[in-house]
């Protein structure tokens, strides 16, 4: 096959960056398959796969035309590097961390396929409290959220709600094939 964009989402809580950690983990000496640095709006993480930049420097990339993919999430700027495009082109799978809003926004089209992690609500509720990030009335709007967005599109869609490596195999297993 020839190469495409692979847009992970999910909606919070589903486990969608441990799934992703995992197969990049198993995925790491494959030549076809490239999981793409976002860069982000946003303050990064000891161990964060993603590089923060300033929001003005967000938007002179943009006008600059060196991103391939920008769109915004939870106040946040994100953007995946014109480099990985041109990766695409030349035959890899390039596997982006996105956002469901971003993906309903996308067009269907031959290089891009979607994968949909997810998880039963109580579980998403349950990670959500578990992670601390947010209050308890921001978790209540966010599971809110969840049950009045539209899912996007899914070529894939994987079951988070058991063992990392069943659902992190799923997202390794899709890639590979993918990859030819």
């Amino acid at each position: 096959m020839s190469g495409c964009w692979v847009l992970v989402c999910g909606p919070s809580g589903a486990g969608k960056d441990a799934v992703l950690d995992w197969a990049r983990q198993a995925l790491r000496e494959h030549p076809g398959i490239c999981f793409a640095q976002r860069v982000v709006t946003r303050p990064s993480r000891e161990g964060a796969e993603h590089e923060e930049v300033a929001p003005a420097a967000m938007e002179e990339l943009r006008r600059a035309g060196a991103l391939a993919w920008d769109w915004e999430a939870h106040g946040y700027r994100y953007g995946v590097r014109a480099e990985y495009e041109a990766r695409m082109l030349a035959g890899e799978v390039v596997v982006v961390n996105g956002s469901r809003e971003h993906a309903r926004s996308l067009a269907r089209r031959p290089d891009l396929r979607c994968v949909l992690v997810t998880a039963p609500p109580s579980l998403l509720q349950a990670r959500l409290h578990q992670r601390g990030r947010e209050d308890p009335r921001s978790i209540a709007l966010r599971m809110a959220r969840n049950t009045g967005l539209a899912s996007p599109f899914a070529d894939c869609v994987i079951h988070n709600g058991g063992a990392l490596a069943q659902a992190g195999g799923q997202l390794r297993d899709y890639l590979v094939d993918l990859a030819g």
